[in-house]
């Protein structure tokens, strides 16, 4: 896999705030500062298109992709998914070599994962570890989209859009995010099957699709709907843990559909869901305009549901 993995250096060109008093001293007004980056990414295609992640080129005005071999080349954006913290990049380049694409499903907690990349500069650096734990959709905050492969391998700043691999050599994930911890460290990827995904969009129509249905949402808790039960007389939850429909967005997918605010949100399609990223992932896999079924408690009785995802808009 290492003569696939590159590094991606970036430059961030920002105006930097005149001071008042540079009028009267001869200061330069309006300076501009030059940040530099660095991070990874791998060869998909043998005609230099590149997996890394979005926030190792977002608003890069000028960046370059070198291969193991130190051969640079320029590099262009393709298109970027924020949401899933995907970029898709293009090098002008025939015949150069290519990672091989495993799949996360089936992962098993304590299999082997590799991550190589290029963790502070220093080219093709691999360490290993173990899964730790798949589905992770709390590892960077609620409201995720993505469901986190987390392990133990040691990853760095510059590991960012590297390869995750098997022992088989075949990519698994795309190391994303780091959580730092006293003597311990925990890294997390992004599943290729949704990197693939995202990719493989991307290069048909420039961006990623993401269906939305509308609903803002809660986590419950015994506590919460104790309090609930005792304010709103128009809301009864169960003691119980789970996801409640706060609000429900006018003219939204879900209001359509028939859902309502305090309904306790038990499963999307065929998955059972505890937490609102949980939900926010189902609904992510469902697609545009096909009917996805809800299945909610209301009034202590299981109602189904169906609706129909719209396409979020791109300014959310």
């Amino acid at each position: 896999v290492g003569p696939t993995v590159v590094t991606v250096q970036t430059e961030v060109v920002q105006r930097v705030q005149a001071s008042p008093f540079d009028f009267f001293f001869g200061g330069s007004q309006g300076q501009q500062q030059v940040q530099s980056g660095i991070g990874s990414g791998f060869i998909v295609r043998e005609d230099g298109v590149i997996i890394t992640n979005a926030h190792v080129v977002s608003g890069a005005t000028k960046m370059s992709v070198a291969l193991p071999d130190g051969t640079t080349y320029p590099g262009k954006v393709i298109g970027i998914d924020e949401l899933n913290d995907l970029a898709v990049l293009k090098v002008d380049a025939r015949k150069l070599p290519v990672a091989k694409l495993g799949t996360s499903r089936g992962l098993v907690i304590g299999e082997w994962a590799i991550a190589i990349g290029n963790p502070l500069g220093l080219d093709n650096t691999v360490t290993a570890g173990i899964i730790s734990a798949v589905q992770r959709t709390n590892a960077v905050g609620e409201g995720q989209r993505v469901p986190y492969l987390q392990t133990d391998a040691a990853v760095n700043p510059g590991n960012s859009g590297g390869p995750l691999i098997n022992d088989r050599g075949q990519v698994i994930g795309i190391n994303t995010a780091i959580r730092q911890a006293p003597g311990a460290g925990l890294s997390f990827a992004i599943p290729i099957n949704l990197s693939r995904q995202i990719a493989a969009q991307i290069l048909e129509r420039g961006r990623a699709s993401h269906p939305y249905i509308g609903v803002r949402l809660q986590a419950l808790t015994p506590q919460l709907a104790r309090e609930v039960n005792a304010t709103n007389a128009e809301c009864r939850l169960p003691e119980t843990n789970g996801v409640v429909v706060v609000e429900v967005m006018p003219g939204s997918p879900a209001e359509r559909g028939g859902l309502r605010a305090c309904d306790l949100i038990e499963r999307v399609g065929d998955t059972a869901v505890d937490n609102p990223s949980e939900v926010q992932v189902a609904v992510d896999q469902g697609r545009v305009g096909e009917p996805l079924k809800l299945q909610v408690q209301r009034s202590s009785r299981d109602v189904v549901l169906e609706l129909r995802p719209a396409e979020l808009p791109r300014q959310s």
